[in-house]
């Protein structure tokens, strides 16, 4: 069956996002509905897919990044407001039996992402 998973990478040192809380929605007919909380792990990723199996059903998704957070745990010195506080990704699970993954890079000032493998 199907799986989404994801990791973080931090572009300004080149290294994995140790402990970034990520936020998973599914839109449901009343709105974003959360699903689960996690922390990434010392690679920059979490231990299990967000969602895998009977648990991925196809619709609209949002993970929500913590990277304001993140980087004033690091040490960042941060503008107030931040530049970017949270990184909403929305995406679609069209094929709940494929895999999703869903990479972020960022530093304080940009973000990127793509569907990796």
């Amino acid at each position: 069956m199907g799986r989404l998973s994801t990791h973080v990478l931090d572009t300004s040192c080149g290294q994995p996002a140790v402990g970034m809380k990520i936020d998973l929605f599914r839109m449901e007919n009343t709105g974003w509905q959360r699903l689960k909380t996690v922390l990434t792990d010392t690679d920059g990723r979490v231990s299990e897919p967000l969602l895998a199996d009977a648990d991925l059903v196809a619709g609209r998704y949002r993970l929500d990044f913590h990277v304001g957070a993140y980087f004033r745990a690091m040490g960042v010195t941060l503008p107030n407001p931040s530049f970017l506080e949270e990184v909403p990704i929305q995406i679609g699970i069209a094929d709940p039996s494929l895999h999703y993954h869903v990479p972020l890079l960022c530093s304080p000032w940009s973000y990127a992402t793509y569907r990796g493998s």
